[in-house]
């Protein structure tokens, strides 16, 4: 059987990172930069005053005390928006509002707070030392300075950056169009009365859930039966439309195993036994280049398969490198058994002991139909091929799956905190 991180190689190798577009801000929100971005105009792009208040010159109110305000006129108001406003003279105020350009003559800002609130007169009740409150053109960026690098992944905050230096169409790599194609005669869409011998279609709705995840736009296809021209139709319809396509079921050696038959006769799609559990057969080729993963049919299975498997090959399609899932050491708090010469990944969740440290319980049945227990779980815990029993209080790596970075299982931890001992990064290649 083929290893597990020969298998990732192999399909990474064949793998390609998508070209670079020019998308609009919000279509490329989540999309990784495919190149450097650099300022073309500065931030802020004036003076401008960060408060409410008013624009005077430090030195008319160095002697302000809340017992002997000084009071100056105010000759006129500056909003948000104004055109260059005038001079401010020696002596008086300009209400100044934040936002605001700053004018000429003046060198602080009062803020309202420290006044009487006065229109025609104000009141200030202490001094201020000259450039308080004032925003400086440029301070933030300036022209010319690179604000984000090739690779960042464009988030919130970016998609800001980004606007606020007047970039409307960023060079990004785009998300990866993926079809998920369930097969099966058997299977009957959710909602629907199931009959004799008919399962609900699980598989597909929880194979794009994980590729959306994954940072994809997908595409779900279903009511494709077990027949290999109905089943060829469709995927061949589908190929010029998506940058991956993922399968699930009829890979295995049964008589109907319709994707195994269509896709093996293209000659374009290797399907292997990978020494692994769950999730021993695997398929992977690349038509018409379009990358076509075929993951076995069990619900558990698949979706340990497309963790493994099609989530780092979709990483490298978005141009993004380097580890993504933490991938701690944790304590076993229980025994488990794994199958020799092959590597298991089990479903547990990961929390904190009594001493701080990372502790792994099973999440519940380990059979590659327990969906209910990888719902439960939060995390793979990795046995490596040459263990077939682990014993509580050893210690193995665990793939944390879907942690929330605020979570306290992260606390400290480095993404790829993985000694050389352990079992080794599945994604080092992405």
């Amino acid at each position: 059987m083929k290893k597990v991180d020969e298998h990732i190689s192999d399909i990474l190798e064949s793998v390609a990172v998508l070209p670079a577009r020019r998308l609009p801000l919000a279509a490329a929100h989540g999309c990784a930069l495919a190149t450097d971005v650099r300022a073309t105009i500065a931030l802020p792009s004036f003076d401008n005053s960060a408060m409410d208040g008013y624009a005077v010159r430090a030195a008319d109110v160095e002697q302000a005390s809340p017992d002997a305000p000084v009071r100056l006129p105010v000759t006129g108001e500056i909003a948000a928006g104004a055109a260059l406003p005038d001079l401010v003279a020696p002596g008086t105020a300009v209400r100044i509002m934040t936002g605001a350009p700053f004018p000429p003559g003046a060198d602080t800002v009062i803020q309202l707070e420290w006044t009487d609130g006065g229109t025609e007169t104000v009141a200030v009740h202490q001094p201020a030392r000259r450039g308080l409150h004032i925003r400086r053109a440029g301070e933030d960026v300036t022209p010319g300075s690179l604000v984000l690098r090739a690779g960042s992944v464009l988030g919130s905050t970016q998609i800001g950056l980004l606007a606020a230096i007047n970039v409307a169409r960023p060079p990004v790599r785009p998300r990866p169009r993926v079809a998920v194609l369930s097969t099966g005669s058997e299977l009957v869409a959710v909602g629907n009365a199931v009959g004799p011998g008919q399962i609900v279609d699980s598989n597909s709705h929880a194979v794009a859930a994980a590729a959306r995840e994954a940072g994809c736009e997908v595409r779900r296809l279903t009511d494709v039966p077990d027949d290999p021209a109905q089943f060829e139709a469709a995927l061949r319809a589908i190929l010029p439309e998506v940058d991956a396509v993922v399968t699930t079921g009829g890979v295995s050696v049964g008589a109907h195993d319709v994707v195994k038959e269509v896709l093996a006769a293209t000659g374009e799609v290797r399907f292997e036994r990978i020494a692994m559990q769950p999730g021993q057969p695997q398929g992977f080729g690349v038509i018409d280049g379009v990358a076509v993963f075929t993951l076995p049919g069990n619900p558990v299975s698949a979706l340990v398969s497309f963790e493994l498997f099609v989530r780092p090959a979709l990483r490298r399609m978005r141009g993004l490198t380097g580890p993504d899932r933490p991938r701690p050491v944790v304590t076993v708090a229980e025994r488990f058994t794994s199958p020799p010469a092959k590597r298991s990944f089990l479903r547990v969740l990961v929390g904190r002991g009594a001493d701080g440290g990372l502790v792994a319980h099973s999440a519940g049945g380990q059979g590659s139909h327990h969906l209910s227990a990888a719902a439960g779980a939060n995390a793979l815990l990795v046995v490596p091929e040459d263990v077939t029993v682990v014993e509580p209080g050893d210690q193995l790596t665990a793939i944390l799956l879907a942690a929330d970075p605020a979570d306290d299982l992260l606390a400290g931890l480095a993404v790829d905190a993985v000694p050389a001992s352990a079992v080794a990064s599945l994604e080092a290649n992405v």
